[in-house]
């Protein structure tokens, strides 16, 4: 049990892991090793530039970069100066970046071309951002669509049109005021604005999360210093990009720590599995059952080679979880509820956690949050056991929506209460179970159906590896369930074989009334999961030629 409260501004916390072990090694990837004091040393670098450019506390700097070693020094040297950090998702088509930039308030971006052969960040912001490949000069930019926006830096790279070289960014950095950094680092409080993280915006333009200091730093690290033993240097894995808060918040917990955080540009199990290996890994975050299955899957996959690993956090079906525990007998499963408005997890398996709870719920809340079960209509709090909307109000909980009152307003009522919509059950003992999003709920001829109870039915079959269920108008019922599947390599099935697996083992109103197939590359992806969204637009399309 953690006896005291630690809550600082996220640059103290290089700051103080610095300090303390110089030597240790911060970060990790496949091909490259960073020490705390190179970490550090980059971050102040970083915010020396910055400064040079004309950023000031309170303004806001757009990060688009891979996971890599130079995203880790902008976000802690942005942080450092006490300007704003505003990761951008590589993931966000061209009219979403040209509105993110612009929205977010932006008076710089950082980028690199390290990783072209992935994505090209160079392009994407030369056709999202018109005018930027004509810019005479990259630190005084002038482009209608982000009038805000004054520089673009190449923090990995030269010779791109519009952007400010690496070269000229170091040159710009080595004529600061070393002295400036900290005195900009002693002005920064607890509850300052950090960062804006933007939603997937699946059904809208992205919604920016203003998350201060103090939510975005003292989760993290305090959850973590309950499981970490004393003296354990601890070394993270995650699959996830650091634009993400699944990951970002396990990184805040790694430096918090002064632990080791692997990571990659991009996930390849083989190249996963081996860097795990060689760092000995003692927690490993695959997050999602892809990830988890194609880890499985790699002949580099060998259990006993990880017995350093300790803890696996992971959401999928109880087979899965099966697999994975039989796979690495030595490593306790985690799971958690979170999102971006809540800094991450506001719920999370303890070590008191039987096996069941941890495969069927997503842990009991977390120190100094409070939750609430209500009926979405009522607004009145249920009785255990029934389903409803969870509500969050806590330390963590995002200060609003950045320039959207309205939608603030609609999210965080007047007690501070902020509603997620979001369908969870408690139990008596707290623990949290999830039962999907508020949209994913089906009314199928007046009966509600939570697609994620049908998709978990699904992917019981042996031969199914992801499902995902949406509802299809109909006449008679208003909507009925139809069910996206991926099928396990080697297998091969008929859609009447899975409709046929679903009936007379769950209600009929739940089995899907058609079946369509998906390869791994079908699937519609917003940051970290599956675009449902688009999936129904599919769906409408299907429906329309078929007229």
């Amino acid at each position: 049990m953690v006896d005291w409260i630690e809550v600082s501004p996220l640059g103290d916390l290089l700051v103080r892991a610095a300090h303390r072990s110089p030597e240790q090694v911060a970060l990790a990837f496949p091909d490259r090793r960073c020490t705390y004091a190179d970490l550090l040393r980059g971050a102040e670098h970083v915010a020396r530039g910055l400064h040079s450019l004309g950023v000031r506390p309170g303004e806001h700097v757009g990060l688009l970069m891979p996971s890599c070693v130079e995203y880790v020094e902008a976000v802690f040297g942005a942080a450092l100066l006490g300007a704003v950090v505003v990761p951008l998702n590589a993931r966000y088509k061209l009219a979403e970046f040209g509105y993110v930039v612009e929205h977010a308030d932006l008076v710089t971006i950082l980028t690199t071309d390290l990783v072209e052969d992935h994505v090209d960040f160079t392009a994407v912001l030369h056709e999202s951002l018109p005018g930027l490949d004509s810019a005479g000069d990259p630190r005084a930019l002038r482009l209608a669509i982000a009038p805000r926006l004054r520089s673009a830096v190449m923090l990995g790279g030269e010779d791109k049109r519009g952007f400010l070289g690496r070269h000229e960014f170091d040159e710009l950095a080595a004529d600061a005021d070393p002295g400036t950094v900290a005195a900009r680092r002693a002005h920064v409080r607890v509850r300052d604005l950090a960062m804006i993280l933007y939603t997937s915006g699946t059904t809208s333009n992205p919604k920016g999360c203003m998350l201060s200091h103090e939510a975005i730093s003292r989760g993290p690290v305090s959850r973590a210093r309950e499981r970490v033993p004393s003296g354990e240097t601890p070394v993270y894995w995650s699959a996830g990009p650091l634009f993400h808060i699944a990951s970002l918040q396990l990184l805040i917990a790694s430096i918090g720590l002064g632990g080791t955080y692997l990571a990659d540009t991009h996930f390849d199990a083989g190249r996963a599995l081996d860097m795990m290996k060689r760092e000995g890994v003692t927690s490993a975050w695959p997050w999602f059952p892809a990830v988890m299955q194609a880890l499985l899957a790699d002949p580099a996959c060998d259990g006993p080679a990880l017995d350093s690993l300790r803890s696996i956090m992971l959401i999928g079906s109880p087979a899965l979880l099966d697999q994975v525990q039989k796979a690495f007998p030595q490593a306790n499963h985690i799971n958690a509820c979170g999102m971006t408005e809540t800094a991450g997890a506001y719920a999370i398996s303890t070590a008191a956690d039987t096996a069941e709870e941890r495969a069927a719920t997503g842990g009991t809340v977390v120190a100094g949050l409070e939750v609430r079960i209500v009926d979405p209509d009522t607004g009145l709090d249920l009785p255990d056991g029934s389903v409803g909307e969870i509500l969050v109000r806590g330390y963590s909980v995002l200060e609003g929506y950045y320039r959207d009152p309205e939608k603030t307003a609609a999210a965080i009522d007047s007690e501070g209460w902020f509603h997620t919509s979001d369908l969870y059950s408690r139990r008596p003992s707290g623990h949290l179970t999830f039962h999907g999003r508020a949209k994913d709920m089906l009314k199928v001829g007046g009966e509600n159906v939570a697609a994620i109870e049908v998709e978990s039915f699904l992917c019981r079959h042996p031969a199914v590896k992801l499902a995902e269920v949406v509802g299809a108008p109909d006449p008679r019922l208003d909507e009925v369930p139809v069910a996206f599947v991926e099928l396990k390599e080697g297998h091969a099935l008929d859609p009447d074989d899975l409709i046929t697996f679903c009936r007379g083992k769950i209600a009929s109103f739940k089995v899907p009334r058609a079946i369509y197939f998906m390869t791994n590359a079908d699937w519609p992806m917003s940051a970290t999961k599956v675009d449902k969204t688009a999936l129904r637009k599919r769906l409408n399309a299907r429906v329309g030629e078929s007229r």
